[in-house]
């Protein structure tokens, strides 16, 4: 039998991960494949690396297949999950994990570019809606969105995905209360600074190494076991919370 986490997962669940070619996305989607999931990883832009994802996780044994679409846009979201009903009739987990960064000053915004990861960060579970109500399996269906801690603390050059990820939690609980009634299970994980998912000055890096109990920052694989965990059985009475990965940084 195989496991998420040591729980137990069905042979043949079909899991979607967006944004799942690379990042925690891709960390996501091999813990969802190795579990014995089926994966479809959604990319928008980058084929040449979605196709080295898929090769890479077909090479470790796991069942992926590639689904692109912009769900950045409503009807890119709306055609994803209209080709999943028509494929596979349902959908287990969808774990949304894509995202757009556009950084700059507080007080000089890049106006339409934060419009553009505002609607990233939303899309699948706003434009999706109506759709996820009906395709997401009763009972046991698992809704899981990868946050930030900048969508609760201050991180410069950060305001727009900031802004983004709070709208993308506030989301989260209300899909959480409206999908509740159906056992479907709908929460976020927020991270924090990833290792190797981008240059930090070495001033700020070294302040948030001082302030992080573990002395390191969070891996892509530590993000992936926590979503893992809300993708499990006994994971069923957790509705609209968001867990934070960041080595215990915000506490202090």
């Amino acid at each position: 039998m195989t496991t998420i986490n040591g729980a137990p997962a069905a042979n043949g669940s079909v899991a979607l991960v967006v944004g799942g070619t690379r990042g925690i996305g891709l960390a996501v989607a091999r813990k969802l494949g190795t579990a014995g999931c089926e994966v479809l990883l959604n990319y928008a832009h980058d084929e040449d690396g979605a196709l080295a994802a898929e090769r890479q996780l077909s090479e470790e044994g796991g069942k992926v297949r590639l689904m692109r679409a912009d769900i950045g846009r409503p009807a890119g979201v709306v055609r994803l999950l209209d080709d999943i009903r028509r494929t596979h009739g349902r959908l287990d987990v969808l774990v949304h994990a894509a995202g757009s960064f556009h950084p700059a000053p507080t007080a000089s915004p890049h106006i339409g570019k934060y419009l553009g990861d505002g609607a990233v960060a939303v899309g699948p579970l706003l434009y999706g809606a109506a759709r996820l109500h009906s395709l997401m399996t009763p009972g046991t269906g698992r809704i899981v969105a990868v946050s930030s801690i900048g969508a609760r603390t201050v991180v410069p050059g950060y305001a727009g995905l900031g802004m983004a990820k709070a709208a993308l939690e506030t989301l989260v609980r209300y899909l959480a209360v409206e999908l509740a009634g159906k056992g479907v299970a709908v929460n976020a994980v927020a991270a924090g600074k990833v290792a190797g998912s981008g240059p930090v000055p070495a001033q700020a890096l070294e302040g948030l190494l001082r302030r992080t109990p573990t002395g390191r920052l969070a891996t892509a694989e530590e993000v992936a076991d926590v979503v893992a965990l809300l993708c499990r059985p006994e994971a069923g009475g957790l509705h609209g919370q968001v867990l934070t990965v960041d080595g215990g940084a915000c506490l202090r």
